[in-house]
């Protein structure tokens, strides 16, 4: 008997060991760097988010297929649709923020990115809110977790307002300026630069909020045949830009006075206008063609792995999400140069990544980008990176680039910048980052 409780003991001891050396072994096997990716491919604004989406998604792939990962660690990811409603943003975050110990989001919506801006600190996560957000977070003194990565809106309305005023020769003054925006954050962001420069160039200012999603807005344009402004600016999205290009059409106004921020200016935004669309201008912050979009081709989409149509590669918003997941995975990837390669990076080391981005001409062409986006590198000061775009004009069949690269004037922004974000600080009792958290 005893004998025998011996060998039950040897046995289960036996099995337990080796229980814990494959749990063990298949630990050490597990090297995923978890993704969330917080879409809309369903609700009113799917037309444009859902290439966003593939762009994002494909460049994912990508990164595994081509490249085995970063430097080995292998990309997981989990969509989880949005629908671009803030409750339902807030809800993914809340499904998601489990999966990793810190992790990089991007909302793709600044009502999603005004909510969970009081939650990633806490959680340790980051935001990525390229192009759009809070303007005022790229004060990385103030807002520690929010990167505006390659321009805000303050930035946008600024690289318009340029490219307008020299197209009148330099002076606006006496000019009448009118913003079509969506009533919501997102449309709301550029009112203050625009108020500035108003103050500044002498211009007058004509606020016109459309209701979301933005299909009717015949009231709207009607105010705009009655004001004849010399300019309109759009900041739609979704069905909202289509609509408001008909709109223009059927009112009589003429599109080459109409311009259209960088989420107010794709495919299909004009694709049901066509050549009525004809001299419609906007921002645009990304190239297309080059080495990157063959890879995809042939190491995602020859694969059939692709995420989406193959003729929505290289296209406005595919590019736009391809280059958003960039962003990402570099911010991963420069956290590995410091906190060590091969590893997976929690939260804090994440935002050091995403903090010191350094992408500069020969790194872009090392990873196939340079013909699709611009260098970018950020510090404790400085969350957005780059704030330089082009515009490009749809000649009734496709977009054609327009304008040479502009840089957004700082010496207007800086000081709104620093203005809201000691607002900000003040309302949430937050001080800024001293020099050595800076470094951290």
């Amino acid at each position: 008997m005893k004998l025998r409780s011996i060998l039950l003991a040897l046995a289960v001891a036996s099995t337990g060991l080796t229980s814990a050396v494959v749990s063990t072994s298949a630990q050490a096997q597990v090297k995923e760097q978890f993704f969330p990716v917080l879409p809309y491919r369903t609700g009113a604004y799917a037309p444009n988010g859902v290439p966003w989406a593939n762009g994002y998604v494909d460049y994912l792939k990508l990164v595994n297929a081509r490249d085995g990962g970063i430097n080995g660690v292998k990309i997981s990811f989990e969509e989880c649709d949005t629908a671009y409603a803030t409750d339902r943003g807030v809800e993914c975050y809340e499904r998601l923020k489990g999966k990793a110990a810190g992790a990089i989001y991007q909302p793709l919506s600044t009502g999603i990115t005004f909510a969970l801006t009081e939650k990633a600190p806490t959680d340790k996560n980051s935001l990525i809110t390229g192009g759009y957000g809070r303007s005022e977070s790229s004060d990385g003194q103030v807002f520690k977790w929010n990167f505006p990565l390659m321009g805000t809106y303050w930035s946008g309305a600024d690289i318009i307002m340029q490219y307008i005023t020299k197209k009148e020769g330099g002076n606006i003054k006496g000019k009448k300026i009118a913003l079509v925006y969506h009533d919501s954050p997102y449309g709301k962001e550029p009112i203050p630069l625009l108020q500035e420069r108003a103050k500044i160039q002498g211009f007058e200012l004509q606020l016109l909020p459309v209701t979301a999603p933005g299909v009717e807005q015949k009231a709207t344009w009607l105010q705009v045949r009655q004001a004849r402004p010399d300019y309109v600016l759009l900041w739609g999205w979704g069905v909202m830009n289509s609509a408001a290009l008909k709109e223009a059409v059927a009112t009589g106004y003429p599109r080459e006075k109409l311009f259209g921020v960088w989420w107010s200016a794709a495919e299909p935004d004009v694709k049901d206008v066509g050549e009525a669309a004809k001299g419609y201008t906007g921002l645009v912050v990304t190239g297309d063609g080059g080495k990157v979009i063959q890879d995809v081709k042939k190491y995602v989409h020859d694969k059939k792995q692709g995420t989406g149509p193959a003729e929505e590669i290289d296209t406005t918003l595919y590019n736009r999400g391809l280059v958003s997941a960039v962003l990402a995975v570099e911010g991963v990837r420069r956290a590995q140069e410091r906190f060590g390669k091969g590893k997976i990076m929690n939260g804090d080391q994440i935002r050091w990544g995403l903090e010191n981005l350094a992408l500069d001409d020969k790194a872009l062409a090392k990873l196939g980008l340079s013909t699709i986006m611009k260098p970018i590198s950020t510090s404790c000061l400085d969350h957005e990176g780059s704030r330089s775009a082009r515009l490009h004009t749809w000649d009734g069949k496709k977009w054609v680039v327009s304008s040479d690269w502009i840089e957004a004037d700082e010496s207007i922004i800086k000081p709104l910048v620093k203005q809201y974000a000691d607002k900000y600080a003040a309302e949430k009792k937050l001080t800024r980052r001293t020099a050595a958290d800076c470094k951290s």
